[in-house]
């Protein structure tokens, strides 16, 4: 039996791996600059934590989570999303006890069971930053030009900003009342999720991407013309911030979020290369959280991005702007003494973060140039009894072809 990775993951190569490297240190070097610090949170919680903070009348929650019954009889999720255990684990360390505002981020695979497509697998990749302890519009403006940093330190061009303000709990009532008069007769034309929508949760309407539901909320009363007070000025200040900072945006008012624990600001940064599901990066103001997970009332804002919805538009705009760490030394070696002083002449080189590599298959010298060009080696050299005997070897460069004699205790120099 030969076995295979399960539908909706997938394997990340060798030829691969250096390219997600390269995402993950770019975004680490946006993140350091603000004082953001790492916090790494376990695969799986228990069920009741994204029940509470997602919301159980989501697509997640009804649908999508990866959960089961451990051997202790209690109900484990693998987490959908990175927030509620970054929460939980603010509150578990008291970590706003030591830190009036406490600023986070995170890397890591996250699983839902939907439909696998493009840029969205059952195990995906995100990364993430979540400040807690502030309701500052500032820190919101300060997370959006973060998400805009990241998309400019990574070369990525079209990309947009979507900009809206879905309010609180003092001014979501009235809204709500609005947008349910106004779909009253049009709810047997919406589709089924819209229409379970349309009783829990009918803000969450605007979420669907079915084009008959679009079409019925196309004249539907939005979130943002019904601000409380606060919330518009909440909204306005951040609006102000961002043209301080010369960062464009859209203003979305039909842009809402697929959690239920969004308050105030909501953003997306979106690429055309995507198609439909063309969000890069999504985030928002949850201030309602951490009182609902057991802490007292904090205010917070967090933003996450999809990995391979990243590497998807690198790969297409061709923004990987590096090459891939190349072996700077391969030591072909023939016979046992030449082994040997190779064993030992490459620990020496390893020890001075000079890349190298040898044969460990007792192979032909004609296979193992062959195996130094299959990896790219920068440059060959090879070692005989006779070299032992002189001191001395032949170094060629792979690219040039060029060799020359070299003295073996003087190898430093030339490499």
């Amino acid at each position: 039996m030969r076995y295979k990775a399960l539908y909706g993951t997938h394997d990340i190569l060798p030829d691969d791996s250096f390219k997600w490297q390269y995402l993950e240190d770019q975004v680490r070097k946006v993140f350091a600059p603000y004082n953001y610090k790492e916090i790494r949170v376990p695969t799986f919680e228990e069920t009741e934590l994204f029940s509470r903070s997602i919301g159980q009348d989501t697509d997640i929650v009804q649908k999508e989570m990866y959960t089961f019954t451990d051997q202790g009889k209690r109900s484990i999720t693998l987490r959908p999303e990175g927030t509620a255990g970054v929460v939980r684990a603010y509150l578990q360390h008291s970590l706003g006890e030591r830190s009036p505002l406490v600023k986070l981020f995170y890397f890591g695979s996250m699983f839902r069971q939907e439909r696998p497509q493009k840029g969205r697998m059952r195990e995906f990749h995100q990364f993430g930053i979540e400040a807690i302890g502030s309701n500052d519009p500032s820190l919101d403006a300060e997370q959006i030009e973060m998400a805009v940093r990241i998309c400019e330190q990574l070369k990525i061009t079209d990309f947009k900003l979507h900009l809206n303000s879905i309010g609180c709990p003092v001014c979501r009532p009235v809204h709500r009342d609005k947008l349910l008069n106004f779909m009253k007769d049009k709810v047997g034309k919406l589709c089924d999720d819209c229409k379970t929508r349309y009783m829990r949760n009918p803000l969450r309407m605007f979420d669907c991407k079915n084009e008959k539901c679009i079409e019925q909320l196309k004249d539907a009363p939005v979130m943002v013309d019904y601000l409380c007070e606060d919330c518009q000025t909440h909204y306005n200040q951040v609006k102000r911030y961002l043209e301080k900072l010369k960062i464009d945006y859209f203003e979305d008012k039909r842009l809402v979020r697929g959690l239920d624990y969004y308050t105030r600001t909501a953003f997306e940064i979106k690429s055309p290369l995507l198609g439909s599901q063309d969000t890069l990066l999504g985030g928002g103001r949850y201030d309602l959280l951490v009182e609902e997970l057991g802490g007292k009332s904090t205010p917070a804002i967090g933003f996450a991005a999809g990995m391979e919805r990243f590497m998807l538009v690198l790969e297409m705009q061709k923004k990987f702007d590096f090459e891939e760490k190349k072996l700077n030394l391969f030591i072909a070696s023939l016979g046992v003494e030449a082994k040997a002083f190779a064993v030992k002449l490459i620990r020496d080189l390893r020890k001075k973060n000079i890349t190298c590599d040898t044969d460990y298959l007792q192979r032909s010298l004609k296979a193992q140039m062959k195996e130094a060009d299959r990896q790219k080696a920068e440059k060959v050299l090879i070692i005989g009894e006779e070299e032992i005997k002189k001191g001395k070897a032949i170094l060629r460069d792979m690219q040039t072809g060029e060799q020359k004699q070299i003295e073996l205790d003087r190898i430093d120099n030339v490499l």
